[in-house]
């Protein structure tokens, strides 16, 4: 799908009367993709020991300080956007960061770019599950090509069930919410402390979703 930019890419919906206000994408997604994105500059700056114009950075970046994912399905939406437009970086700095360096970028950014997307459609948010999780029943509509399917055919829709983890920054109190992949194959055991750092065991923790 070709995104229209004025329309944020989670508000466009396969039945048009299911948004009857679609939020742009200035005052819906943007905002937190441009966060990540500040956030990934300011760090890389800082590990460089770069120099940077202090009017540019505060320009740039405090602008969009503090700006994240309040709930679940708020990341599940900001996820599908970067999705839609291929913005591959925010799909990984958004995913559980123990896991990280396990995805497979590449193949990200091939699904993503190689997709018709059509639409998104939120079948259900579960906004509490325990202590620290929550989870986003979802359907991302997409387009396949196929000559001889009618328009309905082609149409077909991902659904999916996902989990995420809100995740406290011992150093700063950052809170963060977080998507938990579960393609992802990690070595830890059910006694082991959970990968997400909130130092329970990961059999009471993640390992229970």
């Amino acid at each position: 799908m070709q995104p229209n930019l004025h329309v944020c890419p989670c508000q466009i919906h396969p039945s048009s009367s299911a948004i009857s206000s679609p939020r742009l994408y200035k005052d819906c997604c943007q905002p937190y993709h441009e966060a990540v994105y500040n956030e990934a500059v300011y760090n890389e700056a800082v590990y460089n020991e770069a120099v940077y114009n202090d009017a540019v950075y505060n320009g740039e970046v405090d602008k969009a300080e503090g700006i994240k994912a309040e709930t679940a399905e708020r990341l599940m939406r900001t996820r599908y956007s970067a999705f839609v437009l291929i913005k591959t970086d925010y799909i990984v700095k958004t995913t559980l960061t123990a896991q990280q360096d396990l995805l497979d970028i590449k193949a990200i950014e091939s699904w993503a770019k190689e997709t018709n997307w059509a639409g998104l459609e939120i079948v259900a948010h579960t906004p509490k599950l325990g202590k620290r999780h929550a989870q986003v029943e979802f359907k991302a509509y997409f387009n396949i090509k196929d000559n001889t399917a009618s328009l309905e055919e082609k149409m077909q829709a991902h659904h999916e069930l996902s989990t995420f983890v809100k995740v406290k920054d011992k150093v700063n109190n950052d809170v963060r919410w977080y998507f938990l992949d579960p393609t992802v194959a990690m070595s830890v055991s059910q006694k082991q402390p959970c990968i997400c750092g909130s130092g329970e065991k990961f059999k009471r923790c993640c390992g229970k979703l």
